[in-house]
């Protein structure tokens, strides 16, 4: 119930035994009741949702804490934010250019014209 985008996507989480209630891994097929406590590995972190109600058809982005609550645990939260901050400050440190950027720049292609020539130096020694 959007935690993933697509129902397929979801489909391969559980056929990849990313799905869990109650200490197994849930079948794309499985029925889920009231009260029963999912966890959803995605990444590096799990989630925790408990179900409040069972509905059989799709439900606008609103309407989802009706029927699901987040019960994860502060602490997979806490580092999933740190991992979002420790790779924000190297990409920051290595002097990477941002996701959606754009074209490199002359400087950015002469950096890595010079990258790759020291690469090939190394291999012939």
């Amino acid at each position: 119930m959007r935690i993933y985008k697509t129902r397929s996507l979801a489909a391969d989480a559980c056929k990849m035994g990313r799905i869990m209630a109650g200490g197994r891994t849930l079948k794309p097929s499985a029925t889920v009741s009231v009260g029963d406590k999912i966890n959803v590995r995605k990444g590096p972190i799990t989630y925790s949702f408990e179900i409040l109600q069972v509905v059989e058809h799709r439900l606008g982005a609103k309407l989802v804490p009706e029927y699901i609550r987040d019960i994860t645990d502060p602490a997979e939260l806490e580092r999933l934010e740190i991992i979002r901050l420790s790779s924000s400050a190297a990409k920051r440190e290595t002097n990477y250019r941002e996701k959606n950027a754009g074209r490199p720049t002359k400087k950015d292609r002469r950096e890595i014209m010079a990258f790759f020539e020291e690469e090939e130096e190394d291999d012939e020694l």
